[in-house]
């Protein structure tokens, strides 16, 4: 495994389809390589929750972990999207909105993402091009 804290580490939510797509369209903005992926229900993603002492019952889709802070929800989403390429840094400016606001958005959305995106039964297996970007 190569230099994990060189990297910001996105946990995601393996099963979901609307989780693997996000780290889909992460990977191919991320032309700097700081990301690094595990899925929470993985090994490492367990091991990284318990380290870290998340508590996966509040926030089960998308953790930011950055210079060993943790980050959940909008602002995961929008830290993530401050170091990708093209417009979306643009995004970050977001944070300006109240968290209690930009989390009612996400917690609605990763409360139906089931529903509206669907679910897998096995985690994701990365490409064999794609796989040094998992942990």
């Amino acid at each position: 495994m190569s230099n994990i804290a060189a990297h910001k580490i996105i946990l995601f939510d393996g099963v979901c389809n609307l989780c693997n797509g996000a780290v889909t369209f992460v990977i191919k903005r991320d032309p700097k390589d700081r990301f690094r992926f595990a899925a929470l229900q993985s090994d490492i993603g367990q091991a990284l929750v318990a380290e870290h002492g998340i508590g996966t019952s509040k926030v089960d889709s998308i953790i930011l972990i950055e210079n060993n802070k943790v980050y959940s929800k909008s602002t995961a989403a929008l830290r993530i999207a401050k170091y990708m390429s093209g417009a979306y840094p643009l995004l970050y400016g977001f944070m300006i909105i109240p968290n209690f606001i930009r989390n009612w958005v996400y917690d609605f959305v990763a409360r139906n993402r089931y529903k509206w995106y669907g679910k897998k039964d096995a985690c994701m297996i990365p490409t064999p091009e794609l796989k040094a970007k998992f942990l």
